[in-house]
């Protein structure tokens, strides 16, 4: 499937930043606007207490699980928002770092920030994501019948 995203670096602005300065996408993508994904377990209960990193796993693989759902994947991510529970640099660099590692190549625009508190027990980390994709009618129909939205297409 050919991509939405096209990441934008300027010659004018430092390069020490780990990420895109900017995207886009064209006017016909499918926009999904995710909700922040948070280190939840399955149960509900919140993973890896007290360990940045391992809290920027989990929601990552949850954001990868609600991103599948609409028919997307990190690659069709326009931009994040990461949010660490700490006033210590040392903790948004530890969360920050798994996010990198997770997007790998495809470095959008991102921005790292410390908060207070976050909603859930023990929740330390948190991720916002906005993606794009381009669908075709055939992967649109598929998406449709998967939510229950329109009628069942043969596997």
């Amino acid at each position: 499937m050919a991509r939405a995203i096209t990441l934008i670096r300027s010659a004018s602005l430092s390069d020490v930043a780990e990420y895109a300065y900017a995207a886009t996408a064209p006017a016909e993508s499918r926009l999904i606007f995710l909700a922040g994904a948070c280190p939840l377990n399955d149960d509900g209960s919140t993973a890896a207490i007290g360990d940045y990193a391992g809290q920027a796993v989990r929601a990552i693989e949850n954001m990868q699980a609600a991103l599948a759902a609409s028919g997307a994947s990190l690659q069709d991510v326009i931009s994040t928002r990461v949010l660490v529970a700490s006033a210590r640099r040392e903790d948004l660099v530890a969360a920050w770092e798994v996010v990198r590692d997770s997007f790998a190549d495809h470095d959008v625009p991102s921005t790292l920030m410390g908060v207070t508190v976050l909603g859930y027990e023990d929740q330390l980390v948190e991720i916002e994501a906005v993606a794009a994709v381009l669908d075709s009618a055939d992967s649109l129909t598929h998406v449709a019948a998967e939510r229950g939205c329109g009628p069942e297409v043969p596997q």
